[in-house]
């Protein structure tokens, strides 16, 4: 199973190009669901019998796991049975009939426009992580990248002169982001003034560096996000998508369309864009009141 497992991987890497942290999920619930197999005696993935999937599912459940998780394991799970059979590792594929959980779209945890304005604004002084930082909450803000694809942006990525980023997502995916004059304005500034002064190697390409001069860290950018929120008296739980839910969010209610806010985010599905516009109820009880002859 092991060798079946890391053929699946080298697939995965070399010709579906899926991105690192997606491969480690991967093997990750692979290496779960051969485990639990083996506790059950089963060694090859020619024994592998439909219930023997059923039980791993039901087995996670009872460890707490969330549907959402138990869907992503099913997901690497029916992938790998399916490589199996192409490759002639197997003459079934007993995933076939198994269905994917129901999930419940959970709703975001959104900050209010004051919120976060009262977050920039905690970042005070002319220092040189005061300005690195409020660069930060700016960009983070007008963007709405992942914490992934923030601490990952290349200073030839921004363009401030036209104002946009150019941002590398999920699976290599590229697209163009615009940002605003605000954005802008603390980037520069960090750029003049700061980032020259933080670099130690003239070789080193990424936009946001700690005080060592090295790519700065996804605990280091949370940190930042955290303390600000504490200073700013926000009791909203805050958590690592927090920013880029409010981002989607607050263009919606002021009029965007789904498909742009899709392609801003990098969602691949629009299905995935749509959970926000739940929360843009008030705007559509407005709409309907000033419009309908009953209103």
């Amino acid at each position: 199973m092991k060798e079946c497992i890391e053929e699946f991987m080298n697939y995965l890497a070399v010709e579906r190009g899926l991105a690192q942290n997606t491969l480690l999920a991967y093997r990750r619930d692979l290496n779960k669901y051969s485990s639990f197999l083996a506790k059950k005696g089963i060694q090859g993935a020619v024994q592998v019998k439909r219930e023997h999937i059923s039980d791993f599912m039901f087995d996670q459940k009872k460890r707490g796991l969330s549907a959402a998780s138990i869907c992503r394991s099913l997901a690497a799970i029916k992938m790998f049975h399916r490589f199996l059979v192409r490759e002639r590792h197997a003459n079934e594929d007993p995933t076939h009939l198994i269905d994917t959980p129901k999930k419940w779209k959970r709703v975001p945890n959104v900050l209010a426009t004051s919120e976060i304005e009262s977050m920039i604004n905690t970042v005070k002084g002319k220092g040189w992580q005061a300005v690195r930082d409020k660069a930060i909450l700016e960009l983070f803000y007008a963007s709405g990248m992942r914490v992934s694809e923030l601490l990952n942006l290349k200073v030839d990525s921004v363009n401030l002169e036209l104002g946009y980023v150019r941002c590398v997502g999920k699976g290599s995916k590229e697209r163009i982001i615009p940002v605003g004059r605000r954005a802008c304005e603390a980037i520069e500034k960090y750029c003049q003034k700061v980032r020259t002064k933080l670099v130690k190697d003239k070789t080193t390409v990424f936009l946001f560096l700690s005080r060592l001069g090295k790519k700065i860290s996804r605990q280091s950018i949370w940190k930042i996000i955290k303390n600000c929120a504490k200073q700013a008296h926000i009791r909203t739980e805050i958590k690592p998508h927090t920013l880029r839910h409010s981002f989607a969010t607050h263009l919606l209610e002021r009029g965007a369309d789904l498909r742009s806010v899709q392609e801003m985010l990098g969602h691949s599905d629009i299905s995935t864009t749509q959970i926000y516009t739940h929360v843009d109820r008030e705007r559509l009880k407005t709409i309907h009141k000033q419009f309908h002859p009953r209103g």
